[in-house]
């Protein structure tokens, strides 16, 4: 799906397995021939000699050539070649192949800002550089794809941007890797500007695979408009973004506690850190030890009290950090300690006086010992009552996780965790240890490096959030005018929760790939201190060096200074924050801004609700001055079929791509050999394959994922994905591909559709399938605007499947059977209707199943003297239309569809080798009503229920003897004629059970409307629903009745 120029090389390698290809498929064409061959030898006439079986079979084989059947070569880019006749089967890799370049070149998928039709945007949200297409993304794109497909068709300007983020951290540590990997260099070997420049040209060599992939999907995005969070564009919106926040006060520096990871010796957001569960003792391995580090335990120690006065016991999951303590907390009530109010305890390792502090806010004087040690710059908790109390704040960290030089000489120099030991060891040699004990805990984990999550003190750039969250929250929350609706509602809880608490974010991060900080620190030559960043007021902001001195010379004039750049860079977020504004150009005044901003919705995972989507809606509405768009769907979580999350260590991770091309068990196994899984989790995940995919996964294409997965959104908040739903779905991909090929035999060469199509003349089930087709098309655009996308998939799948295949193409075969010219009006009105159905039918499956559609419908004939349009992608999508709708025909159908049902069950409890044989059936009718439908649709009843004749029997008529017998409703009862004799008691049983089954809803529906209260509480229209209800179970019983007392007449007169 490259777009890139191929180089002779490159190009007689395609050749030549597109040429392997070619050969293959004319391969399996000839087996198949072969095959079919056989078969009309095997159903020759038994009077034919075997040599002019073999002449039929032989020429039979000779008129079909394999070629006919095999797509040319359709040069790249162009429209595809198809095939003189359609292949037997339908073939996904076949079928995908060539449309979407032919799509991309024809400019299908641009948004024009000058177009008058109204817009409607997406901005897709950017996948990371370094990542590959994963199931969630495929679940992304397929949604987001479906939207875009629907409106384009229906009229809508739209524009689907796609992008990619930089993702600081990932790429870091993936061009890190490389670097030891390769070079055996750390970042800080080869310095900063090589290392970024090493980034680059990663990112230019590998970054943006997936974007490559999401083009294997179909997805319909406007690639003129691709864009990546660090380009030219957007980082000088970046920029833009900061300096303006900054200058409105809503950016500020400040020393307070962040989520610090000792590998990447950076600050880390909260959503790149995961927590795990400890219940008790747990050794777990961590980055840069040999051994495995304990976790989960509870160590107390005792401070010994000044002046003699005892001591006073703590405890503490983090050991090490005593070393950092500053004071100790108690509740001002707690009787133990009335004697140590304004006392110290001494530390023992240092001398430092720790005053005893009284803290009720923290101190919960039942738990433990009442007493809490205070490390205010290593606890969030600590951090607050520090300030609460002017504490001492004394880090105690390198930016590696060592000890540093305020833990004093004994321990500098010491990883913090081997500290925590040496600290437990010197604690028992003084005396003061107090034991262990096991504590159930939360450990924080960093989701790039697996080092344990540091909370450390350090001076970071922050957003001022209170006031930007209060807007976000009004947006959603203001019922007289809300600018933005949340879909699912039951996610508007969480949002308004996260923003009526939220925290100010911190923007800056101690990497080197990303955004650097627009920010210069002033160093002047009267200054004390000449660290950077020792003095706050000395900072300052501009969009480029030449600005920064300019603004420093106003700052500071008169005065000699130097600048220097803050070596950190921006929180991704922060970029990916101003997506839907920098996408469209912003901040200048550009036409797509003007002509797509707001956005109409943004879809992404339920999971990121508050680290992104709140973001960008508060950037949004400061810096855009609107929403960024205007609704928000959030969709769920995947996870394996079982419910499990999808890990690696499971071996139940999805490849999307592998469901598309399909993958043996064999190569799903070498997959996870290939990754960094120990051997007994190798082995846990390879037997979880052998378990879920015994055969592997077969091949199913992009348009059975897409529909599997549209069709899944319906399970709230997860989705246990099963593979072989996805399976099924290839699977009906090959019925419609059998609808067509049917069609096109039935529809000939010469046919050429109507100019317009008067339902009031034709057959009734001709009249039937239209006023269905409309309701399809109603219920699918209905479920598309509300955003009930299964539901969508649900009625477009439905009709398909059980109108148009099951009954509609069964029913008209009949029409086909001969030539008989009384049939030619059925047989031309039926073409007709077939050619429509699948017109109309393949255009609403599009935006679902693109590539098959596309496929089908080219193969379409076109109506006369009428300019079709070049591609079902900018085709119009149905809408109803109203002279189609038939109530009454719709009614008819259902009877003779519940008539038909009851025929096929009857026909299901015959002796196997008796059910595919024809045989003859009788329906009785008790009123004349539903006489004159049951005769009016003999032969679709017929058809349908495969019978060699149907009779029809009015309430006075005898009832058939030698019959199976079934009760349809309390108007009509069935009649199957069976071989031998009956099993009347066995009958009768079946026939006790369902009249048990009515009688219970008999005796329900009268306990209901003879209950007190009833006649005065209950509506006049439900009261007639009821009585109608109980009137038609009470007609319906009689029928059981009556079919029991000939079933017990016949076997007393036998």
């Amino acid at each position: 799906m490259d777009s890139r120029q191929l180089t002779p090389e490159e190009l007689e390698k395609k050749k030549k397995k597109e040429e392997k290809a070619r050969e293959k498929e004319l391969k399996k064409m000839k087996a198949a021939q072969k095959a079919a061959a056989a078969k009309l030898q095997a159903q020759q006439p038994p009077t034919a000699s075997k040599t002019e079986k073999k002449k039929h079979a032989k020429k039979e084989a000779e008129e079909e050539n394999p070629e006919d059947y095999i797509d040319p070569e359709t040069p790249s880019g162009q429209k595809k070649n198809l095939s003189r006749q359609m292949a037997k089967t339908y073939n996904p890799s076949a079928v995908e192949s060539s449309w979407y370049e032919w799509w991309e070149k024809s400019n299908f998928f641009e948004a024009d800002p000058k177009s008058s039709k109204p817009p409607f945007v997406i901005v897709l949200p950017p996948p990371n550089v370094t990542g590959a297409l994963h199931i969630g993304h495929a679940l992304t794109a397929a949604i987001q794809d479906t939207i875009i497909r629907w409106r384009r068709m229906s009229g809508y300007n739209t524009l689907w941007v796609p992008g990619m983020d930089h993702a600081g951290i990932a790429t870091q540590v993936v061009v890190e890797k490389k670097l030891m990997r390769e070079m055996k260099l750390t970042r800080h070997d080869v310095g900063r500007e090589r290392f970024v420049a090493e980034v680059w040209r990663w990112k230019d060599e590998y970054g943006g695979t997936i974007l490559k992939q999401l083009r294997r999907l179909g997805a319909s995005l406007d690639w003129s408009r691709e864009c990546f969070t660090m380009d030219e564009k957007r980082s000088k919106a970046v920029t833009e973004a900061f300096v303006r926040l900054y200058k409105e006060g809503l950016i500020y520096r400040d020393l307070r506690l962040v989520n610090w990871d000792s590998v990447l010796r950076t600050a880390i957001s909260d959503i790149e850190v995961d927590h795990i569960e400890i219940k008790e003792r747990t050794p777990l391995r961590v980055p840069g030890y040999d051994k495995p580090v304990e976790f989960g335990l509870l160590t107390s120690f005792a401070y010994p009290l000044e002046g003699g006065l005892g001591e006073i016991v703590v405890a503490t999951t983090r050991v090490e950090t005593m070393l950092g303590d500053t004071a100790i907390a108690i509740h001002p009530d707690d009787p133990r300690y009335s004697h140590v109010h304004g006392k110290f305890a001494v530390h023992p390792f240092n001398g430092r006086k720790l005053p005893i502090v009284f803290d009720p806010e923290l101190v919960d004087m039942n738990f433990g010992t009442g007493a809490v040690k205070i490390t205010p710059a290593h606890d969030p908790n600590d951090f607050e009552v520090g300030k609460r109390h002017n504490l001492e704040f004394i880090n105690i960290f390198t930016d590696d996780g060592k000890i540093n030089s305020n833990g004093g000489p004994e321990f500098a120099g010491m990883p913090r965790f081997k500290a925590r030991v040496a600290i437990t060891e010197a604690l028992k040699e003084k005396g003061l240890y107090r034991g262990d004990k096991n504590n159930e805990m939360r450990l924080g984990i960093c989701s790039r490096s697996n080092d344990v999550v540091e909370p450390l003190i350090k001076p970071q750039w922050y957003v001022s959030c209170k006031g930007m969250a209060q807007q976000g929250l009004d947006a959603v929350m203001d019922d007289t005018n809300p600018r933005m609706e949340i879909i699912p509602k039951q996610y508007v809880a969480d949002w308004q929760r996260w923003l009526e608490n939220i925290r100010d974010w911190c923007i800056s991060r101690q990497l080197w790939w990303g955004h650097r900080i627009p920010a210069w620190y002033a160093v002047l030559e009267e200054d004390e201190l000449k660290e950077i960043g020792a003095y706050n007021k000395h900072w300052v902001v501009a969009r480029n060096e030449e600005e920064a001195k300019e603004e420093a010379s106003r700052m500071f004039a008169g005065k000699k200074f130097q600048l220097f750049q803050d070596p950190d860079v921006l929180d991704t977020w922060f970029s990916s924050g101003l997506f839907p504004l920098t996408v469209l150009g912003w901040p200048d005044d550009t036409e797509d801004l003007r002509a797509f901003y707001p956005t109409a919705v943004l879809e992404t995972g339920h999971d990121i609700l508050f680290f992104w989507v709140a973001k960008m809606v508060m950037l949004g509405m400061k810096l855009g001055g609107d929403v960024p768009f205007r609704k928000v769907y959030l969709h769920p979580m995947i996870r394996d079929a079982h419910g499990r999350k999808m890990s690696k260590s499971l071996g139940n991770v999805i490849d999307p791509l592998e469901v598309i091309k399909g993958v043996t068990l064999e190569n799903l196994h070498k997959r996870l050999e290939e990754g960094n899984l120990d051997p007994n989790e190798l082995k846990t995940a390879k037997e979880g394959q052998k378990k879920d995919f015994p055969k592997g996964i077969p091949e199913c294409g992009s348009d059975a994922l897409r529909f599997a997965l549209v069709s899944y959104t319906a399970q709230s908040d997860k989705i246990n994905l099963d593979i072989q739903r996805v399976v099924g779905y290839r699977q009906w991909c090959n019925k419609l591909w059998n609808a067509i090929r049917f069609a096109m035999t039935k529809l000939g060469d010469d046919y050429t559709p109507p100019a317009e199509i008067v339902p009031d003349a034709m057959p009734s089930s001709c009249k039937w399938i239209l006023s269905v087709l409309n309701k399809a098309i109603s219920k699918t655009v209905l479920a598309l605007e509300s955003y009930e996308f299964s539901d969508a998939a649900t009625a477009v799948y439905s009709w398909w499947q059980f109108q148009l295949c099951d009954v509609f193409i069964e029913v008209i075969k009949s029409y086909f059977s001969g030539n008989d010219p009384a049939s030619a009006s059925a047989r031309r009105f039926a073409q007709d209707t077939l050619w429509l159905c699948l017109d109309y039918g393949l255009r609403l499956l599009h935006p679902f199943m693109p590539f098959v559609t596309e496929e089908l419908w080219q193969r379409l004939p076109s109506k006369k003297d009428s300019v079709r349009k070049e591609s079902i992608v900018i085709s119009e999508y149905p809408s109803p239309v109203e002279s189609w709708t038939n109530d009454n025909v719709e009614s008819e159908m259902d009877m003779i569809e519940l008539v038909v049902k009851s025929l096929r069950s009857l026909r299901s409890q015959l002796a196997p080798n008796e059910r595919h044989e024809r045989r003859g059936a009788f329906v009785r009718c008790r009123t004349n009503d539903a006489c004159d439908i049951i005769k009016k649709h003999e032969l679709e009843i017929a058809t349908l229920a495969t019978l060699s004749s149907l009779e029809v029997l009015t309430e006075n008529d005898e009832a058939p003897v030698g019959c199976k017998v079934d009760v349809v409703n309390e108007a009509l009862s069935v009649f199957l004629k069976q071989k031998g004799t009956i099993n009347v008691e066995a009958e009768l049983e079946k026939l006790r059970k369902k009249m048990e089954e009515i009688q219970k809803q008999c005796d329900s529906l009268k306990k209901k409307t003879s209950a007190p209260g009833y006649q005065e509480k209950v509506p006049a229209h439900i009261r007639e629903v009821d009585e109608a209800k109980l009137a038609s179970l009470l007609q319906e019983l009689l029928s059981f009745k009556e079919a029991s007392e000939h079933l017990e007449r016949e076997n007393s007169e036998s």
